[in-house]
């Protein structure tokens, strides 16, 4: 049975990147400071509390999937904007876009009792419409309480980054992602993973942060998740990877939907809309 290859989080990018473009994913350990896993938690808990249980076999029956962490946790923020695994994105994507955005923020709460998740491909969100050749997406699952084989780590198929779509792995060809807490998982769109099935007797939580190429949308729709009126007051850097710049020339335009007479009727970069006072139709977001 194959293994996930585990290494520092302070282990060169080249290093690391040879690992992940091979087997499609790897292990980085003690990624994130127990400090800021503390404070996510805290910040959290009670958005995950008031989440419903998915409803189907592949959302998990007993699992809770909790959205638009950059505008209901402050400690998030400074996940997103992570050094290294943000540097990783950069660099694994960079070949196929001129910028990354964020792709999604969810944590994943599998309860004991949840099923294992059906295998798939993260890249699928798009459908099978773009070239195997690009990579569209990187991902990262952040251990926030330990991964072990009992309560559901990821399942992961190495290797299968580079399988044609109709191929099926076999058992023997899979294996989890086990991790300690403050670890960090990082895959690829196109590696066949799966949330684990958690036969422990507590809940396993993880943070999925997820980075696409600028060009593609958003699984989570990060301009409803965290409108203006939340993004003015964000890291410039995290307001671009919301989505809250020009991705390209003319990439993402926007013209100020205030009444005739007021404003700016011409077209605009989206960053002029968190830099002034939203809008009545900004501010109505919740």
């Amino acid at each position: 049975m194959p293994q996930l290859e585990t290494i520092p989080a302070d282990t060169a990018t080249d290093e690391i990147l040879e690992i992940f473009k091979r087997d499609g994913a790897c292990i980085l350990s003690n990624a994130l400071d127990l400090d800021v896993a503390d404070r996510f938690v805290k910040q959290v808990s009670p958005f995950i509390e008031n989440t419903r249980f998915g409803t189907d076999d592949f959302s998990g029956n007993q699992t809770q999937r909790t959205g638009a962490l950059v505008a209901r946790t402050p400690a998030c923020r400074d996940i997103v904007i992570d050094k290294t695994v943000l540097g990783l994105a950069k660099s694994f994507l960079g070949p196929y876009t001129e910028k990354i955005i964020l792709h999604l923020t969810q944590t994943i709460n599998i309860q004991p009792g949840g099923a294992a998740q059906i295998f798939h491909r993260d890249r699928l969100a798009w459908g099978k419409h773009i070239p195997a050749s690009i990579e569209p997406q990187f991902n990262s699952m952040w251990a926030l309480t330990d991964f072990t084989a009992d309560n559901g780590a990821t399942r992961v198929v190495p290797g299968s980054n580079h399988w044609e779509w109709k191929r099926k792995a076999a058992p023997e060809e899979e294996c989890q992602a086990e991790m300690s807490r403050g670890s960090v998982l990082i895959y690829s769109g196109s590696v066949i993973h799966s949330g684990g099935e958690n036969r422990s007797n507590e809940a396993r939580m993880g943070l999925n942060i997820t980075y696409c190429l600028g060009w593609l949308r958003q699984e989570e729709n990060q301009y409803l998740s965290c409108p203006p009126h939340i993004a003015k007051d964000l890291d410039p850097e995290l307001q671009g990877l919301l989505g809250y710049t020009m991705g390209n020339y003319a990439l993402g335009y926007y013209s100020d939907p205030k009444p005739g007479g007021q404003g700016n009727a011409g077209i605009q970069a989206p960053e002029r809309a968190i830099q002034a006072k939203p809008s009545k139709e900004f501010s109505s977001i919740t």
